[in-house]
């Protein structure tokens, strides 16, 4: 990977749709209940910053977040689409758009594959009724079948189903089961986060309350058997959180069906953000827009992208950063990469605190670069403060 010029196109964009249903307990990101004429402004807001940043933007993977961008009806859906492919935007190598469940129509799926979205990343959480409700989520677990049915039918060959665990009343015979379940449908990725607990969520507010206590130890085990559980399930793990089918990938590069939108974000890539609340990265220079959609129409419909900060990003913090992320994925950094990507010698700036991950056993040295170990990925968290405080 080499580093961009400002003339180079960029290749990777990111759309945030900020509306759901329902907020569930233990979401923080920027997400709220849209009526209809809320829902066609943003999306006519959302159609003109797509015109201002389409001259740089040629996209190799697009990804459309929330909130719930399947929210969206056919027609919202037809317009951004159509706006898309009149100025080029279509046609990205991996195009992706997060689902709910109960979101999922026929329709719908068809809709998107006819305009090039090739990849859907759907948010199970757990196939067990009383945890669904425990997150407050809007589906059952009946309608995760259906809905993948849907999809698999309309002609996706590249599905992620995203799991919690650590869920306050998981146990591992409850995660054991989910795993088994979701396993048996042979998805080509899973996405498998740990519960956190964000201030000003409800989830945050009933631990805060007494209402339950968080088990480290468990937690720790539950990781553990999602490791091996996908291992033995023919999956690939190559980041903390993130396992696919490898294909005819071989070891030690990514798996064919690895989200190659978020191995951008992962290697320091540059892209667009577009949407309330979505932050981007272009040129060394990171922005935000507004998290606040009302706000974010009326800029755009000024004329202008809804940016509420900027932040020049300095080449060593910006290197340490890098190094940060990458050390997410399971194959680390060989050191070659990490300085054509940032004109830095990862070995030399940051030798002290590889020496100290390697003896704490959660770094691994290699002739030709550095990754975290089993142990060392559990805690990148810690790992990161540390390259980011050197």
């Amino acid at each position: 990977m080499t580093k961009q010029t400002e003339s180079a196109p960029i290749t990777s964009l990111y759309v945030h749709v900020p509306f759901c249903a329902h907020k569930c307990e233990y979401c923080a990101f920027f997400s709220e209940a849209g009526n209809g004429g809320m829902i066609n402004r943003y999306v006519e807001a959302l159609k003109r910053e797509l015109v201002i940043v389409a001259p740089r933007l040629k996209p190799r993977t697009i990804f459309f977040g929330g909130g719930t961008p399947s929210i969206l009806n056919l027609t919202q859906l037809e317009s951004v689409f159509r706006t898309m492919h009149d100025h080029g935007l279509g046609g990205a190598e991996e195009w992706t758009i997060e689902c709910n469940p109960a979101t999922v129509s026929q329709d719908k799926a068809k809709l998107l594959r006819d305009f090039g979205v090739n990849r859907i990343s759907m948010g199970v959480q757990t196939l067990n009724e009383n945890l669904l409700e425990r997150l407050g989520r809007i589906h059952s677990r009946e309608m995760v079948f259906k809905s993948y049915d849907i999809l698999r039918n309309a002609g996706f060959d590249n599905i992620n189903l995203d799991l919690m665990f650590a869920i306050p009343g998981q146990t591992m015979e409850i995660w054991q089961q989910t795993l088994d379940e979701i396993t048996q449908l042979k998805t080509e990725h899973l996405s498998c986060y740990e519960v956190i607990y964000e201030e000003d969520t409800p989830l945050y507010q009933q631990l805060q309350a007494g209402e339950f206590d968080v088990d480290e130890d468990l937690a720790c085990d539950l990781y553990d058997r999602l490791i091996d559980h996908a291992s033995e399930s023919g999956f690939r793990q190559y980041e903390i959180a993130n396992f696919a089918k490898p294909g005819s990938a071989a070891a030690g590069t990514d798996p064919d069906f690895a989200c190659k939108h978020n191995i951008n974000y992962w290697r320091a890539g540059d892209y667009f953000g577009l949407g309330p609340s979505a932050t981007e990265y272009v040129d060394g220079r990171r922005t935000r827009n507004w998290s606040n959609t009302e706000l974010y129409c009326e800029q755009l419909e000024k004329g202008n992208r809804a940016v509420e900060s900027k932040e020049n990003l300095e080449p060593l913090p910006r290197a340490a950063e890098t190094a940060a992320f990458g050390l997410r994925m399971n194959r680390g950094w060989l050191f070659d990469e990490f300085e054509g990507s940032t004109g830095f010698d990862l070995k030399n700036v940051w030798g002290n605190e590889i020496e100290e991950l390697v003896t704490r056993g959660w770094g691994e040295e290699f002739a030709t670069g550095f990754r975290l170990t089993r142990q060392g990925l559990r805690f990148a968290d810690s790992a990161a403060e540390m390259f980011l405080r050197g």
